[in-house]
Order: C-alpha cells, then structure tokens, then sequence
C-alpha cells in the first residue's frame, strides 16, 4: 500500500559544471522533484551556463537550489547514494548490496521518510568514505564495456525510474484497453474459415492455422476497429474467389461444349466466333453451304 510523501530531494556533491547542474534541474523538473542541494558547487550567474542548461527550471528548482553540507544531509535524511562502480560481493560491502533505479522506486512504495538522492562528481562519483556514510547504494545497469554515465544523464535515468513516485499524471492520455466484443471476432473467425477451405485443401493444415490465429487474436486483444477491418478483408477475399471460381467452371463448360461441337459438326458447316478467349468459344452453323448459296440466290432474284 502506498503511503503519502514529498519527493526525495537530490544532492549533488562538488559538481564541477554549471551545465550539469542545469541539466540536473532540467530533469527535476520533467519528473516532478523539487528541491535541489547542493554541496560545495561552482558559481552559478543567472546568464551562465546552468541557466541556459535548465530549460524552464530556471524559473524555480534552479533559483531555490539550496547549499549544504554533505553530513547534513545525512544526519537529516534516509540517503541513497549512485555509483556506477559496483561491489561483486559482501567481500567490498562498501559498494554491495545495491539497487537499480526501479528497484528503489519500489522500495521506497512503502517507506514514509524524507529522502534523499545523493550524486557525485563528474569525474569521480562519491568516494568510498561518502558512499559508507549513506544508507542504500544505487547503480544502472549499463554496457560492462562502458558504464560510466554523463552526471546529467545519469541523474535524469534515475528521476525517470523514480516517476510513479514523484508525478501523479503525465502528458500522455489514459488508455482503456480495449477488446473488440466476442460475436465479431467469432465473425472474423468464421470468414477466416472460409478462406481457408478456398486456399489450403489439406484439412490438418486449415484446423491448424486457424487455431493459430485464435491463438493470435487471443493474445492480441484486437480493437473493433481491426476485427471489423480483417473481416471485411477476408469477405471480400472470399467473394473474389466465389467470382473466379465461377468463372473457371463456366470456362471449362463452355470448352467442354466447344469440343463436343468440334468432333459432331458436318463438312460444310462453318465456324462463328462468339466470344474471344484462348480457346476461343465457338458454334457451327450446321446449314449446309449449297442449301445456304441456292437460298440466297433466290432471294437476290
């Protein structure tokens, strides 16, 4: 059960560049930490370098930063010292047990006291003497090849980590997640179905493809809008098909006629193309070609 608290505030000890601290302040204020102190700093001047670094933190967490000792803070605060130096074992307990940033967040789910974030200089983090004197270690997990982090970013991976919390709401929107109602996904189903007896005639292969997209749609947990989009896919897939499939049967009825013709038809009759097509549909005219000659003579007299 979480408990009511005020964000833990952040500590850095002997930062050696304005520009981290801006960026430090920067961070706090994208996650929803307030105070920052500061221990032994640099100069800070409102048109320098901290300022230009601090985006919209210069108009409070920046100006409010407050200066301390580093054991006043531990005297007045449950401290959680970063490093990216670790211990491998209780052998170096200076360094050992440590937590990920997620880990403490969820760690400090439970704990109702006021807290701090204790980070250490550019170039050489917090000493072995600092580190002994803060309560719980802190370290991310990064490239065993390089994981040294800048300050600033090392600083801004940690408020991040630690936003459940520090922020109550974000930018982004709530999301319902949605799951299309069961009757139209048992319809895509059905379509599916049919468009499988179309393309695949192996009845093992059809009852296993379509418990596969069971099991796809299971885990998916599909939209309304995609279910209904799939099956209008698939319906018309299936009466593209239907379409071609009669047209097939048709074609091979009308050559089956066409060759019946072709071995019946008598010597004079005489071929008429009706419609285009390899083969061609074809009917004979079975008048003989004398009857059809003395006919039209007759006529033209």
């Amino acid at each position: 059960m979480s408990v009511e608290r005020s964000p833990p505030v952040v500590v850095v000890v002997e930062p050696e560049s304005p520009g981290n601290i801006g960026t430090i302040a920067r961070g706090m204020k994208n996650f929803g930490l307030k105070q920052l102190k500061l221990v032994d700093p640099p100069p800070i001047k409102r048109d320098g370098e901290a300022y230009g670094f601090a985006g919209h933190a210069r108009e409070d967490i920046l100006p409010a930063a407050e200066e301390v000792e580093f054991e006043t803070i531990v005297n007045e605060y449950h401290t959680i010292g970063t490093t990216a130096i670790t211990g491998e074992d209780s052998r170096r307990h200076i360094r050992f047990p440590y937590k990920t940033p997620a880990e403490i967040a969820e760690s400090l789910e439970t704990v109702d006291a006021k807290t701090a974030l204790v980070f250490g200089r550019e170039g050489r983090g917090l000493n072995n003497n600092e580190l002994a004197e803060l309560d719980v270690i802190c370290s991310i997990p990064a490239s065993a090849e390089y994981p040294v982090l800048n300050l600033g970013q090392a600083a801004t991976v940690v408020f991040y980590e630690l936003r459940s919390l520090t922020l109550s709401e974000t930018q982004l929107p709530d999301i319902e997640r949605e799951r299309a109602d069961e009757p139209d996904i048992d319809r895509l189903h059905s379509f599916f179905t049919k468009f499988l007896t179309r393309v695949e005639g192996r009845e093992y292969k059809r009852q296993k493809t379509a418990l596969m997209l069971r099991r796809l749609l299971g885990r998916a947990n599909p939209t309304q809008r995609e279910v209904s989009r799939l099956t209008g896919l698939f319906r018309r897939a299936n009466n593209k098909l239907s379409q071609m499939n009669e047209s097939s049967e048709w074609v091979k009825s009308a050559t089956h006629r066409n060759t019946t013709q072709h071995r019946t038809r008598s010597r004079d009759s005489q071929p008429i193309v009706v419609q285009g097509g390899n083969p061609p549909l074809v009917w004979w005219d079975e008048t003989n070609m004398s009857d059809r000659f003395t006919a039209q003579r007759h006529v033209d007299s």
